[in-house]
């Protein structure tokens, strides 16, 4: 019974937490006390479950997993042949330019063995199946008129069935959910091939549950929703309070990968996991027009986000971002390989005393901006909240072969990484944030068309 009365503990302690500027609606109490009447015993179940499913994904040495994903990276970037390690085998007409991608872009006949897409995830998500095993569900029907009876052939429909499934989409759909699209675990939502846009609705939430892949598909102008009844697997509808209007919520959930997803504006973040929530990669993104783009942990009260750990790599965060790419609490954040060629205030924010790991990045300055005659410099990338330097600075923030242009500039903290796993592959010569660029050209949604390669 106690541990059933985790989730009410954690949200009358969020009743101390201090709102902030700009603040995103799931750091503020009012949230929380709007959304007591969803945690009744059903959700309360499903919250124990989740929780022992997150401690089984968390890897008890980070560094590790973070040291092989950059030994799989230099391992490209120090090929003697590298253009050509590049390529697949296609005679250069496909070129897959991270080891994501090559594990399965330049294969003609992607689209007859899609499932293999599951193979191909690294970092610490690497574990994420997805629906794989399962069969295939293709979305006929881009309504979603019906929230406790969802009509066959709708997203809604597929994402709430029991057991594994490969969600694919029969043509081109806008999909304009009217509430929060919630997932069951073991289903992969698979774009390619199509033009796919969650839009001008309520967003994804992948809420206590396990193995989600969401690839390849646009999400933006996401709204806050009142909720209501909704149906949330095929044997159990409830009420929903007022949706948040993150683009993608990741709430108590584990083995989760967004892999090539384009995103913009939404009401609250583009991407936020809180809540436990571990095990997670975010990769070959695009990301644009947005002001908090990613939350890592909601509440500084919240000590049992010290079991997550995100990778975000190969991502371009790209034109009109303001902050928060991201902004984490507790845990253990791998940012590697990625492009930030805009930002207006920070890059990577954090309090409570999170990892991150920056290595192989590429930070653009922003100019300096005229304030009231004044000129403004927010060139910095880094940004701790409300802690005094004498905490922060055993912090563990390192940057590691990141490449600084336009005057940015990195402030690191806590002790140098002597005793990191690294493979002799990872100790290359060459920087590998000069490599970004290629890295993550092929970043967002991608072009894909049955029967050349991806």
């Amino acid at each position: 019974m106690a541990r059933s009365l985790d989730i009410i503990l954690f949200l009358l302690c969020l009743a101390v937490l201090t709102p902030t500027l700009n603040a995103n609606p799931l750091e503020k109490n009012e949230y929380w006390e709007e959304h007591v009447p969803e945690f009744d015993s059903y959700w309360q179940e499903r919250a124990k479950v989740a929780k022992e499913a997150n401690q089984a994904a968390y890897f008890v040495d980070p560094y590790a997993v973070s040291g092989n994903f950059t030994a799989t990276v230099s391992e490209i970037i120090a090929a003697k042949s590298a253009r050509r390690s590049l390529r697949g085998n296609n005679n250069g007409t496909c070129m897959a330019t991270n080891p994501i991608d090559r594990c399965w872009r330049c294969d003609p006949n992607w689209a007859n063995n899609r499932q293999k897409l599951a193979d191909c995830v690294q970092g610490f998500g690497r574990n994420t199946r997805g629906g794989k095993g399962g069969p295939f569900y293709v979305v006929t029907d881009p309504s979603d008129n019906e929230l406790l009876d969802p009509k066959p052939g709708t997203l809604r429909h597929a994402v709430t069935r029991n057991g594994p499934l490969w969600i694919t989409f029969a043509r081109s759909m806008v999909i304009t959910l009217q509430q929060e699209l919630i997932m069951s675990s073991d289903k992969t939502i698979d774009g390619r091939g199509v033009e796919v846009y969650i839009a001008n609705g309520a967003g994804i939430t992948v809420q206590f549950v396990k193995n989600i892949i969401i690839h390849g598909i646009k999400i933006y102008n996401i709204k806050v929703k009142e909720g209501g009844m909704i149906r949330d697997s095929e044997s159990h509808y409830g009420f929903r309070t007022k949706s948040d209007g993150d683009g993608i919520s990741i709430f108590g959930a584990s083995n989760v990968w967004i892999d090539h997803v384009s995103m913009r504006n939404c009401t609250d973040g583009l991407i936020d996991a809180i809540m436990g929530s571990t095990a997670i990669t975010i990769s070959n993104g695009h990301f644009t027009d947005h002001n908090e783009v990613m939350l890592f942990g909601a509440s500084d009260d919240y000590s049992d986000d010290k079991i997550m750990q995100i990778t975000l790599a190969f991502n371009h965060f790209g034109k009109r971002l303001v902050q928060r790419m991201p902004r984490a609490r507790f845990g253990f954040v791998h940012v590697v390989n990625n492009d930030y060629t805009h930002w207006e205030m920070y890059a990577m924010g954090g309090s409570q005393n999170p990892t991150i790991i920056s290595e192989g990045n590429r930070f653009i300055g922003p100019d300096n901006v005229m304030v009231g005659g004044n000129q403004l410099n927010l060139k910095e990338v880094t940004k701790r909240e409300y802690t005094d330097e004498s905490v922060w600075k055993n912090w563990q923030w390192r940057s590691i072969n990141d490449e600084f242009l336009n005057g940015a500039y990195f402030i690191q903290s806590g002790p140098e990484l002597k005793n990191r796993p690294f493979s002799k592959k990872d100790m290359i010569t060459a920087k590998p944030g000069s490599y970004v660029g290629r890295l993550t050209r092929y970043s967002g949604n991608l072009q894909c068309r049955v029967g050349k390669p991806c």
